[in-house]
């Protein structure tokens, strides 16, 4: 083989290789690490309507913190197997409680503490006239949830006598993410494998010709005898 299409030859490889990490490895984090789902109700209005599309972080309920905006499936209580969106208010160990203040004026308590929560509709945090007060202590291992549309939400408040309303780390699937960043960062990575397989599919071609240049017979000068 000669010099330049073992140099051609190796490039085919390392590239190819390159792009099959990149590729394939984007898909697989895209499989494995990040999911996506559409809002059916408005539950978590304005943060998140109807048809809204959320893309999310797979991880457990053990990795979320307060404020987070969580996906889970929760079928015993709501009777479906389809994602439920909620935010996170109390995890496990902390007092959860409504409201102190009056109207706009409330808030939600933890652990004595009254949270800003501008995320609210009508910046309601107890969910208007009619809605119970509840005080709650969130068990380990489980998470208070709520929706940012507080008048009109399937939350915690449903079923407070059961451990508090409070939902199982094990239920969460996910932790939405507002950025496209790491999405966008996967597809580019994608594309980059798909391009890099080319380009070695490119050069394995190239090195191919080199080699069979290179093998190409050399031929004999004719042996003239010219007469005396």
């Amino acid at each position: 083989m000669s010099g330049a299409g073992r140099r051609l030859g190796v490039a085919a490889v390392v590239v190819g290789l390159l792009g099959l990490v990149l590729g394939l490895g984007g898909l697989a984090y895209a499989r494995v690490g990040l999911g996506g789902a559409v809002v059916s109700s408005e539950s978590m209005t304005p943060t998140y309507g109807p048809g809204d599309r959320i893309f999310y972080e797979r991880t457990d309920g053990s990795e979320v913190r307060r404020g987070d905006v969580v996906l889970l499936s929760a079928p015993d209580r709501y009777g479906f197997d389809a994602l439920v969106v909620k935010r996170v208010i109390g995890v496990g160990g902390d007092r959860v409680a409504c409201c102190t203040g009056t109207g706009t004026a409330a808030r939600v308590t933890v652990n004595g503490k009254p949270i800003e929560e501008p995320y609210l509709k009508g910046g309601e945090a107890s969910g208007g006239s009619g809605i119970p007060a509840y005080d709650v202590r969130v068990p380990e291992g489980r998470l208070f949830l709520l929706g940012d549309n507080r008048g009109n939400a399937l939350d915690s408040r449903a079923f407070l006598d059961d451990r508090g309303g409070s939902f199982a780390d094990s239920e969460i699937r996910g932790r939405a993410s507002d950025s496209y960043a790491v999405p966008a960062l996967i597809g580019t990575a994608i594309m980059l494998g798909v391009v890099l397989v080319l380009v070695a599919v490119g050069l394995g071609i190239a090195a191919r010709v080199v080699r069979r240049r290179g093998r190409a017979p050399v031929p004999v000068a004719p042996n003239w005898h010219l007469p005396a």
